[in-house]
């Protein structure tokens, strides 16, 4: 039982409450003194956010507490220097919820330490060797973490991160939206198919350390937009801008953030990347640490703009790889799949390829291909000549057979011209307007095109600038259904953009851009148009193949 206040109430009669030291989705922590053994611990009030929900469902109830008992005693086995100690359980008849009782980290969070400014590469990289090891030893005992995140780690006075509420965060199905709608959990750091209602695997936890790494180099969170949905909308379908300060870590996790988890490196890999950008090396252009190429960042000054985020701020010494994002890293020593279609054309220079590849990381494109070497290129189009220019870069193609130019490259995509052209683009360059999604920008598109000679297959195709890229995707799922991009009429376009602005009350949106696939809501072609803003949110219109409004989603 509890008895008295802080200072003076206790816990099952032994510990005793010193100060509240925070709280969140699942219950209160606190400074407590266990006066049997004299020592400070942190115990965790372990108690559901919506009480009055359990109330009204003891089976609901009994079941949270069993799962709670159940994962806090799994981890009480795991003896790790990255994870946090659980000495003990206080559960009786009398007390209202469970307690954990577990060891005090006095350095304060990982979260606290970025209120002080963003981390060097190195560091980041050695704090996420850390959290990385934590997560292999809770993934080994078949645990979950689901809440990976800047606050969920924990800092030792020597620098040692501690992996904390372990398992708490599985417990409440925290990728989950309730019944009221409300998400338990952080949406900036959820993986995207826990989002989508997946259960996800541990590859879904080395998202979120990934997105944790990027926000604490960059200092600031790439995707977290004014409200819940129009966060998990952003972490969904819009595109990531680039890692500029991440150095030679960069590279690593445009990796792990990639939107298919089957193409993220695996746990051993990811700690092998790690140890390698912790040392300043780019880990994904060697085999081994001892093998890997030590990083040279490209020099850049004033302000490059990104279609994403707007203007972003660089100093002179910055990593930034170019204006787009990084390019998609390359194991070496593992087979390259065949090119289905089309010419091959020769090694692409490095920056021509950040500047045609590297902006379609976010919209789920650019993965890590397992399966990849060093050596390949895109497929490419929009070159007059026999060389590609970009960013003032050029390749030069090994091969003849460069498709024609292109002729819609000032055009604004969100047009009904715009659209066209780029449909006809995408039917140029494959030979197929047959895909299963279809993202469009004001300034760019990136579509997983069902390939002409095999249609369980799909290719990753980009296009900016008035150039298309085009690179082998991965296995058509069982409920991706094809859309026909020819059936869909895009004159709808200006019609349903001022409706949009209407009906989501986003008169001037800083975002905006469509999202084609089959099936959302309706048993037919979709058109998702997002409309968001610096302060209302926003949300999207779903309409169909020829501009009826099907839904009207508001964020919020």
């Amino acid at each position: 039982m509890t008895t008295g206040g802080p200072g003076g109430r206790l816990v099952d009669g032994r510990f005793e409450l010193l100060e509240r030291l925070g709280g969140g989705g699942m219950g209160l922590v606190w400074r407590a003194r266990d006066i049997v053994l004299q020592r400070e611990v942190a115990l965790k009030e372990v108690r559901s956010p919506d009480l009055a929900m359990l109330a009204a469902d003891p089976a609901a109830a009994f079941e949270l507490r069993e799962r709670v008992l159940r994962e806090a005693q799994a981890l009480a086995r795991l003896q790790h220097p990255h994870v946090v100690i659980i000495y003990h359980i206080v559960d009786n008849a009398e007390l209202a919820h469970p307690w954990l009782v577990m060891e005090l980290v006095s350095g304060g969070s990982l979260h606290d330490r970025l209120n002080r400014g963003a981390l060097a590469p190195q560091e980041a990289a050695r704090i996420g060797r850390g959290v990385l090891s934590a997560l292999r030893a809770a993934h080994a005992a078949g645990i979950q973490h689901r809440d990976v995140k800047p606050a969920n780690v924990l800092m030792r006075a020597d620098g040692t991160p501690v992996l904390t509420d372990f398992g708490i965060a599985a417990l409440t199905e925290s990728t989950s939206l309730t019944a009221t709608g409300a998400l338990i959990g952080s949406p900036e750091f959820i993986a995207p198919e826990r989002i989508r209602g997946q259960e996800g695997n541990p590859s879904s936890d080395l998202w979120s350390l990934g997105m944790m790494l990027y926000v604490a180099v960059e200092g600031h969170h790439p995707l977290r937009r004014a409200t819940t949905f129009a966060t998990l909308a952003a972490v969904l379908d819009e595109p990531l801008p680039p890692p500029v300060r991440c150095g030679p870590l960069g590279p690593t996790l445009v990796a792990l953030l990639a939107r298919d988890p089957a193409l993220r490196p695996d746990a051993a890999e990811l700690d092998r990347l790690l140890a390698a950008a912790e040392q300043g090396i780019d880990g994904t252009r060697g085999a081994g640490v001892q093998d890997a190429v030590p990083y040279t960042p490209t020099q850049l000054t004033g302000v490059v703009p990104h279609p994403a985020t707007g203007p972003v701020d660089r100093v002179p010494g910055q990593a930034t790889g170019g204006q787009e994002p990084w390019p998609q890293p390359e194991l070496p020593g593992r087979p390259r799949a065949r090119r289905r279609t089309g010419p091959v054309l020769g090694a692409v220079a490095g920056v021509a390829l950040v500047g045609l590849l590297g902006w379609s990381l976010s919209s789920g494109l650019l993965k890590f291909d397992h399966r990849a070497a060093a050596g390949s290129s895109p497929r490419v189009t929009g070159a007059s000549t026999g060389s590609t220019a970009v960013g003032g870069a050029a390749s030069t193609p090994a091969t003849s057979g460069t498709p024609k130019a292109s002729g819609a490259a000032a055009k604004d995509l969100l047009t009904p011209d715009g659209a066209r052209g780029l449909v006809e683009e995408i039917r140029s360059a494959t030979g197929t307007a047959t895909v299963t999604q279809l993202l469009i920008y004001p300034e760019y598109a990136s579509a997983r095109v069902i390939t002409k000679d095999n249609p369980k297959h799909y290719d990753d195709v980009n296009y900016r600038a008035g150039k298309l890229t085009s690179k082998p995707g991965g296995t058509v799922g069982s409920n991706d259904k094809p859309v026909d991009l020819a059936k869909i009429d895009w004159n709808q376009i200006p019609t349903v953009m001022a409706k949009a602005q209407t009906e989501l009350g986003v008169p001037s949106p800083k975002s905006r851009y469509l999202n084609v696939t089959y099936g959302w809501f309706a048993d037919e072609i979709t058109i998702r148009y997002y409309l968001s803003d610096e302060y209302s949110g926003g949300g999207y219109l779903n309409v169909g193949a020829t501009g009826k409004v099907l839904k009207v989603v508001k964020s919020g």
